[in-house]
C-alpha cells in the first residue's frame, strides 16, 4: 500500500503563496508521501492553477516525491503539445512523472476546445496512441481521422522509458476495460463511492484474467476526499462544503472519508479492501493542517 497527497491547486487571485506551497510539498516528502497530485479544471468558476504548469513548480521544490496529474482531460488536448510538455517535465523532474489522462465526460464546453463531444473515445484513443508514439518513436508518420503527422521529430523523449506510468480514469466499465488496453493502471475517481470503486475493480479484475494478464501488472489507485475532525457534526458539514465547492452540489458526503481518526481508518481499510493499491489523499480544508492528521493519526495505524 502506498499513499499520496494532493497539491493544493485552488487559489484566488493574487492569494498564491509560493513560500507556503514550497513548504508544504518538503514536508509531504519528508512525511514519505510517495507521490502529489493535481486535477485538471480548464473552464469553472473554482480558482484552480493548471495542472503541468503547478506540477512543474513542485518538481522544483522536491527531490524524490513523485508528481502526477489525474487525470489531464485529453481529448481537450493537441496530443502533440500535450505529449511535449510531459516529456520535457519528465526531464526537468528525472523521471518523477506520472500521467493521468480521462476523457472528462459530458457537461464541458466542448465548443470552447473545437471538440465534436459525439467523438470523445474516438479522439481519446488516437490521442492516446500519438503521445505514445511522440514519446517513443525517432520519426513519427502517423495517419489517423483527428492528426497526421509525416516523418515528425519530437524530442527530447521522456526521461522514464518507454515514457511515464499511465493511468487512466472514468467510471463506466468501457472505461475501466480501456484503462487495461492503453494504460498501466486504473485511477478511480473521488466521485464515485467505495462500493461503485469496488464494482469497477471487479469490473478489471474480470478483464485481466480473460487477457490472462498478471494482476501485480497493474496498478488500482483511488482519490478520496478526506476530512479529519474530531467532531463528526462539523466533518459532515466541511465535507459538504468542500464538495460543493468542487462539483456545485453538497449532497456528495457519501463519496468522502470524514470524522474522527478511528472513523476516517475504518474507511480507508474499507477502500484498500476494495482493491485500491495506491489511496490519494485529498483534503477539504486545511491542507497543510490535514497532512499531518493524516501522517500522525492515520497513516501510523494503516
Amino acid at each position: 500500500m502506498r499513499f499520496a497527497i494532493s497539491l493544493p491547486q485552488r487559489f484566488a487571485d493574487g492569494t498564491f503563496d509560493p513560500v507556503r506551497l514550497r513548504d508544504y510539498l518538503t514536508r509531504a516528502e519528508s512525511l514519505g508521501f510517495h507521490s502529489a497530485w493535481t486535477q485538471e479544471a480548464v473552464l469553472g468558476p473554482a480558482p484552480t492553477l493548471s495542472p503541468l504548469e503547478l506540477m512543474t513548480f513542485a518538481a522544483a521544490c522536491t527531490e524524490r516525491l513523485r508528481l502526477g496529474c489525474a487525470v489531464f482531460v485529453s481529448p481537450l488536448h493537441n496530443p502533440v503539445h500535450l505529449a511535449k510538455g510531459i516529456s520535457t517535465l519528465d526531464q526537468l523532474s528525472r523521471g518523477r512523472i506520472e500521467v493521468g489522462l480521462g476523457i472528462g465526460g459530458g457537461g464541458r464546453m466542448f465548443s470552447a476546445f473545437e471538440v465534436d463531444p459525439a467523438h470523445l473515445v474516438a479522439r481519446f484513443t488516437e490521442g492516446l496512441r500519438l503521445m505514445k508514439a511522440c514519446w517513443t518513436e525517432p520519426h513519427i508518420t502517423f495517419e489517423g481521422r483527428f492528426w497526421q503527422l509525416n516523418g515528425a521529430f519530437v524530442e527530447p523523449k521522456p526521461f522514464q522509458k518507454p515514457y511515464p506510468p499511465l493511468w487512466l480514469g472514468g467510471s463506466h466499465p468501457a472505461a475501466v476495460r480501456r484503462a487495461l488496453r492503453y494504460g498501466n493502471g486504473f485511477f478511480g475517481a473521488g466521485s464515485s463511492t467505495t462500493a461503485q470503486f469496488a464494482q469497477q475493480v471487479r469490473v478489471l479484475r474480470a478483464a485481466l484474467a480473460e487477457a490472462h494478464q498478471d494482476p501485480s501488472t497493474f496498478q488500482v489507485a483511488k482519490r478520496v476526499y478526506i476530512v479529519i475532525d474530531d467532531d463528526a457534526t462539523r466533518a459532515r458539514e466541511r465535507v459538504d462544503a468542500g464538495l460543493k465547492q468542487i462539483y456545485g452540489s453538497s449532497n456528495l458526503a457519501a463519496v468522502a472519508v470524514y470524522g474522527p481518526p478511528s472513523a476516517c481508518i475504518a474507511g480507508l481499510r474499507e477502500v484498500a479492501e476494495a482493491g485500491a493499491e495506491l489511496i490519494q489523499f485529498h483534503p477539504l480544508f486545511d491542507e497543510a493542517e490535514q497532512m499531518e492528521r493524516l501522517a500522525a493519526e492515520v497513516l501510523s495505524v494503516l
